[in-house]
């Protein structure tokens, strides 16, 4: 089958994403968002975003499949985000999945959302190289991948031990008084503030804790310093300086994963860098994986931002992937796993 058509859906957060991708070429990408819905209560709420799912899902399919021009009996294969995510969210996806790939009678593929965020790349910098490196990070995941094959042969070689960047960026937001999501809050003050104007701590990056975990990453710590600082400026009656505070956290955030991320490459004699997931729109990381990657003479692929957060065409494309590798499709009893190793590209 040359270039076949791959629907995907993901679904493993707030957002309900469906594109169509037929080899690396995305015809077309909708997405639903639930953000509004949940900015209240300042966090998901799983049971809010099912439902979110559920209203959603006809009409971006719908949506999608009109705007690419494109009848659903002319989709190949149904890709799909079997985990990791919140279970509820996943299940509505998988089960609009199945029942499509049974209506049309084509193959289905419950793939790795986090892969998905790697995989994104192709649509807009073309084929991956044989081997290389990629770094994904959002508000659930800081995870360091080694790719030999994205379809089939994935290692983890590091992840977050405790709060992943975006959820650090959520939560220093949040002590800020920043509305929620605080990441892309903390971002637009932080380019007005000096990133050496406070030293916060680089967790993981010195003594032991540097050979013990030297691909993991640690941002618990980090937060914990920043409510400190701000709460002994509070006790001194002092004004808090927020531009300078979010670009003194930025930049910590963003040396830590960048030198790490450089580290590992030059440790596994890799030349291509691969960043994704909702954080890489950020900045400050941006920016220096730019400046440090050149200096290091390693080629650095980010993805525009509309493609960094969830969305279809990153389970399309990782879809593709598996079709292109003659990867056996997924069973129809597939279950959705909250918590899928990021080893296991596929179910």
């Amino acid at each position: 089958m040359t270039n076949p058509l791959i629907l995907g859906i993901e679904t493993s957060c707030d957002e309900t994403g469906v594109a169509l991708v037929r080899g690396h070429e995305l015809l077309f990408d909708a997405v639903a968002s639930s953000m509004d819905e949940h900015a209240r209560f300042g966090g998901i709420i799983p049971e809010v975003a099912s439902r979110a799912h559920l209203e959603a899902m006809i009409p971006t399919i719908r949506q999608a499949l009109d705007e690419a021009h494109v009848d659903l009996t002319d989709v190949d294969a149904v890709a799909v985000t079997a985990g990791p995510g919140l279970v509820g969210p996943l299940t509505i996806g998988a089960s609009a999945a199945k029942a499509l790939a049974v209506a049309i009678n084509r193959p289905l593929y419950g793939v790795n959302h986090v892969v998905g965020h790697a995989a994104v790349d192709q649509l807009v910098h073309g084929a991956f190289p044989d081997r290389f490196l990629s770094l994904v990070v959002s508000g659930g995941h800081s995870s360091l991948l080694l790719v030999n094959d994205i379809a089939r042969d994935v290692e983890e070689l590091g992840s977050t031990l405790d709060d992943a960047a975006g959820e650090a960026f959520d939560k220093v937001g949040r002590l800020l008084g920043l509305p929620y999501p605080g990441g892309p809050h903390i971002d637009k003050l932080a380019r007005e503030g000096d990133p050496q104007a406070i030293r916060f701590p680089r967790a993981l990056t010195k003594g032991r804790d540097k050979e013990k975990h030297q691909d993991d990453f640690s941002f618990s710590g980090l937060k914990t310093s920043v409510a400190r600082w701000v709460e002994a400026r509070h006790d001194q009656g002092l004004e808090i300086p927020l531009n300078d505070v979010a670009a003194s956290f930025a930049d910590a955030v963003a040396d830590v994963l960048t030198a790490k991320t450089l580290a590992a490459c030059q440790r596994h004699d890799v030349d291509t860098l691969v960043i994704g997931g909702g954080f890489s729109a950020n900045s400050q990381l941006r920016d220096m994986a730019a400046e440090r990657c050149a200096e290091a003479g390693i080629t650095l692929r980010i993805p525009p931002i509309r493609y960094c957060t969830d969305n279809g065409a990153m389970i399309a494309a990782l879809g593709a992937n598996m079709v292109a590798a003659n990867v056996a499709p997924s069973a129809l009893d597939i279950p959705v796993d909250s918590s899928m190793p990021l080893t296991v590209t596929h179910v």
